[in-house]
């Protein structure tokens, strides 16, 4: 059972920038990790992922604005947030044990709120 804490949200204005922090229970290296998002009455969104690999991945409007990362250890996944928008407003939260990026992920945090202001 991994557990996941989000850390890192809060309210910022457009263009401004944020850092999320999802701290782990166990060692997440090697394994699917990613970043969802969702705003009020939308759908659940992928944002970004760490492969098995260490490769990275980027939903298309996050692409060049948002920067995944992982700590040495493996316990800690990282969101940089760069050029931040309004419509990047939503809950933000982090998960591992995926088949992909995209896929149905075992393991959920809380989630942390990110609102963006015009």
């Amino acid at each position: 059972q991994v557990q996941l804490v989000e850390s890192g949200g809060g309210s910022v204005q457009a263009t401004g920038s944020l850092t999320l922090s999802c701290a782990a229970s166990e060692n997440i290296r090697g394994i699917y990790t990613a970043w969802f998002r969702q705003a009020p009455g939308k759908q659940r969104e992928w944002v970004s992922c760490v492969k098995p690999n260490d490769n990275r991945g980027y939903a298309d409007s996050v692409k060049g604005r948002f920067t995944v990362s992982r700590d040495n250890v493996g316990n800690i996944l990282y969101l940089r947030m760069n050029s931040l928008k309004p419509e990047d407003s939503a809950m933000y939260y982090c998960a591992a044990q995926g088949p992909s990026c995209t896929g149905s992920y075992r393991y959920w945090g809380q989630g942390t709120q990110v609102t963006v202001s015009s």
